[in-house]
């Protein structure tokens, strides 16, 4: 794992237990999965690179736009899937075949197991099992630049 994603993980794992909120980007008081990685960039470079515009809970979904994929890609370095998740690394999830892509989450471990942070509806921060129903669902994995 690489120095930055070392310290994103850590950086995530100080969000653990902050509760659910769309749109919201504040730890300890609410995050969405989008609002969570905001908060991490900020606590490693400062600044956001671009200001996040409202949007929907179902994203681009009905117009089957791949904004979020698309922001990713403005301003973190793509992955090639064929290599292994390695702690870190921004995950882009499709909830559902043939939908957009619209849930993130940070790759991490614990116990020599993969895990990975994210804000969940319902459930808030937490770092769930990289398990094989959400591994189905990885689309695109990033690193930080």
């Amino acid at each position: 794992m690489s120095g930055t994603g070392a310290r994103a993980v850590a950086i995530a794992r100080g969000w653990i237990g902050t509760p659910y909120r769309h749109q919201a980007s504040a730890r300890g008081a609410g995050a969405d999965c989008l609002g969570l990685l905001r908060g991490v960039w900020r606590e490693l470079y400062g600044a956001e690179p671009e200001v996040v515009p409202a949007y929907t809970q179902d994203w681009s979904e009905p117009e089957g736009a791949e904004r979020l994929w698309q922001a990713a890609a403005r301003h973190l370095r793509s992955c090639d899937l064929r290599s292994g998740v390695r702690p870190g690394e921004v995950l882009l999830f499709r909830m559902r075949a043939g939908s957009v892509a619209k849930h993130l989450g940070l790759a991490a471990e614990r116990g020599g197991r993969a895990t990975f942070i994210h804000a969940y509806s319902g459930h808030g921060v937490v770092e769930s099992p990289l398990s094989t129903p959400w591994a189905r669902r990885l689309v695109a994995r990033f690193e930080f630049p």
